[in-house]
């Protein structure tokens, strides 16, 4: 007998209507998107791509789904765990499931997240079923800031169906249709303004293309989905003292592509790195996108000062405390941008 069927006498969609009905009593009505409450994904360019244009600097704001999904190895997981430090140092709580069992304290700590941090609740379920009673019994939440409920990856998940003692899921369609009632049945608790739901997909080929795992369900519920894409590797060579140079590959170079956006412009699409053993290489990526934006052949760090290697014009920026100075600098670009691209109209005219 499974987790779910210890816990759950009844039948799961009785109990999911059940929770959601008595929710609905204590939660008040769904307000609009407070973008007073946004946080970062830890990439600069990254919150900007997200709602630059609702708020200065943009980021995810609360009472939304937001699916990360794509190829493996692209960064996902990258991601969706530098969502979580955002939301920890910001003073939010953390539900994370971990379908896939990849997690481990030193990779989270990479991306500043900390499984140790009172308010960290971690759990591996096995079906689509425990996930989402996990996000309906969720009452402990912090008021005022940021929460996080979050599945790497949702791919994983099985039905209960699927692993009984009988025949099982034949055609493969539990999946898709439980993804489909439980959101569904989520909806208003996922609209909660102090409540963020993450989600890593895995992007496959399907008959007609490319399909992610769940069916259309969280295409059409999610108010935020992010096209995760790996592009190169990031290589450094070293030489050694014999005078031999040596290679390797210390990380790798990503992209995102926001293909679907309720809360602010879609389509915009934005590069991002990823240095093993570090996390996301912020500074390179802005350090890049100001220098390809502005055509110029070297790294500009301020005051006039330039360099020709990336990795020197990191050095200076970190060593000079540039950080914040460098993010204003990508912000106010990116607002130029923006503005050249703004369509002026008058007011239609309605008969």
């Amino acid at each position: 007998m499974t987790k779910i069927n210890k816990r759950v006498k009844s039948n799961v969609d009785d109990l999911a209507d059940q929770i959601v009905e008595e929710s609905k009593k204590e939660v008040k009505k769904k307000a609009p998107i407070r973008f007073d409450r946004v946080i970062s994904t830890g990439s600069v360019l990254l919150d900007l791509a997200i709602s630059g244009g609702r708020i200065k600097g943009g980021g995810i704001p609360p009472g939304i789904l937001f699916e990360i999904y794509g190829p493996s190895g692209a960064g996902k997981t990258a991601v969706l765990a530098s969502i979580c430090a955002s939301a920890q140092r910001n003073g939010g709580t953390v539900r994370l499931r971990d379908p896939e069992a990849r997690l481990d304290k030193e990779y989270a700590e990479t991306y500043g997240m900390s499984i140790d941090k009172a308010g960290f609740d971690y759990s591996r379920p096995d079906t689509v079923e425990e996930l989402f009673i996990d996000l309906w019994e969720w009452d402990n939440r912090k008021e005022g800031v940021v929460n996080i409920f979050g599945a790497d990856s949702i791919a994983s998940l099985s039905t209960e169906l699927e692993m009984g003692d009988n025949d099982g899921d034949k055609r493969g369609q539990r999946q898709a249709k439980l993804f489909s009632q439980s959101l569904r049945k989520s909806a208003r608790i996922i609209g909660q303004e102090d409540l963020l739901v993450l989600f890593t997909n895995q992007l496959r080929q399907g008959e007609f293309g490319e399909v992610t795992s769940g069916g259309k369900a969280l295409e059409y519920y999610a108010s935020l989905r992010g096209r995760v894409s790996k592009k190169g590797m990031i290589e450094k060579v070293v030489k050694l003292s014999s005078g031999k140079e040596v290679k390797k590959i210390i990380g790798i170079e990503s992209q995102i592509y926001i293909s679907k956006s309720t809360i602010d412009d879609p389509y915009r699409s934005c590069p991002f790195s990823i240095l093993f053993g570090v996390g996301i290489d912020d500074i390179r990526d802005q350090l890049q996108w100001y220098k390809d934006i502005t055509k110029e052949t070297k790294y500009d760090v301020f005051d006039g000062k330039t360099y020709v290697a990336m990795e020197k014009a990191i050095q200076h920026i970190e060593e000079n405390n540039l950080e914040i100075k460098l993010r204003e600098r990508t912000i106010e670009l990116w607002k130029e941008i923006e503005f050249k691209f703004k369509i002026e109209r008058k007011p239609k005219v309605w008969f």
